[in-house]
């Protein structure tokens, strides 16, 4: 069998793309480990010739490999001659050197995703919340730089009242991260729009995140009532606040024709006994699959090809235009 990446094929290395040809003993490439991206360090490269290879065309971007060059799928490592019609690992090539952040879990980290999930706004690189009440912008903005280290700082702004007619004052949280976005996307079900989301049960890891998550929302879009210890939850999004209902063993019933649903938590819901606690990863999952559309054969050329493969420690995989393949060997 012959393996290996052709010279003019760039890999994934943690200072950028490289030509196979360029990779040295020392370098470190970018691999996938259990869904995160991490380093792996080449030990040893090994020169082959050969006059087979293939382009492999994913839905992402198409790369060039020796025909026995394996590609991970969910089934295990399969050759790239054979992988037409599966889907390989993959993940984003320009997302690989961003930072990434250590979630700190707890009850802030519960209050939070509530906030976030009521009030918040999750852009493609980016979480803001901008809100009338300082206390509460502020409340998110500790809470938000507890939980992820970043500075989250308030700014005073103005924001255009429907029912006033002019604009009002407010405070703005905004934190830049790309990691913490796609982070809040995974929570809640990959589309963070408030009509869309979906109850993010990693708020089920304990009760105290929970707790947390409960209090981010109603400061966003809920209020305590005067009668008796209660809180009311709100939106239009029924199978959310449906979601939250079967947690705290409360009865709930959608208004109808669209209108906003009300969802009435007592504060003794916990002695009804009806929350488990759930086993939910804090961390980004930065990989994802991607079909095989084609594997073309090149034309056999009068040169023969240089392949270059790589020994690795401690990872034998690393990414070719971000596809998980490896060596034939562990260093």
């Amino acid at each position: 069998m012959v393996w290996g990446v052709p010279s003019r094929q760039t890999v994934n290395a943690v200072g950028g793309r490289l030509r196979a040809r360029d990779v040295r003993p020392g370098d470190r490439l970018w691999t996938l480990r259990g869904g995160r991206s991490e380093q792996t360090e080449v030990t040893e490269v090994q020169v082959a010739r050969t006059r087979s290879l293939v382009d492999v065309a994913t839905d992402h971007a198409t790369f060039a490999v020796a025909p026995d060059q394996l590609l991970w799928t969910p089934d295990g490592w399969t050759h790239a001659r054979d992988a037409v019609g599966t889907v390989v690992a993959w993940a984003p090539a320009r997302k690989l050197r961003r930072g990434r952040l250590s979630i700190r879990p707890g009850y802030k980290f519960g209050y939070v995703v509530g906030a976030t999930c009521s009030d918040g706004t999750v852009g493609k690189n980016y979480l803001s919340l901008v809100v009338n009440d300082q206390a509460f912008a502020e409340r998110y903005a500790n809470a938000l730089t507890h939980v992820t280290g970043l500075p989250a700082r308030l700014e005073a702004v103005t924001r255009p009242s429907g029912y006033l007619g002019r604009d009002v004052p407010g405070f703005r949280v905004r934190v830049v991260s790309s990691y913490l976005a796609d982070l809040m996307r995974q929570y809640v079900g990959g589309d963070p729009h408030h009509m869309r989301q979906r109850f993010p049960r990693v708020v089920l890891r304990d009760a105290a995140t929970f707790n947390g998550f409960l209090d981010g929302y109603e400061d966003g879009d809920g209020y305590r009532v005067t009668r008796w210890p209660a809180r009311v939850l709100i939106s239009s999004n029924v199978p959310f606040l449906a979601e939250i209902a079967k947690i705290v063993g409360a009865r709930f019933t959608p208004r109808p024709q669209g209108l906003a649903s009300r969802l009435i938590v007592a504060d003794s819901w916990p002695k009804r006994g009806t929350f488990q606690a759930e086993e939910h990863t804090l961390d980004l999952d930065e990989s994802a699959w991607v079909e095989v559309r084609a594997v073309t054969p090149r034309a056999p050329s009068a040169k023969p090809s240089t392949l270059y493969c790589f020994g690795l420690t401690p990872h034998p995989g690393f990414l070719v235009s971000g596809h998980l393949v490896r060596g034939p060997w562990e260093a």
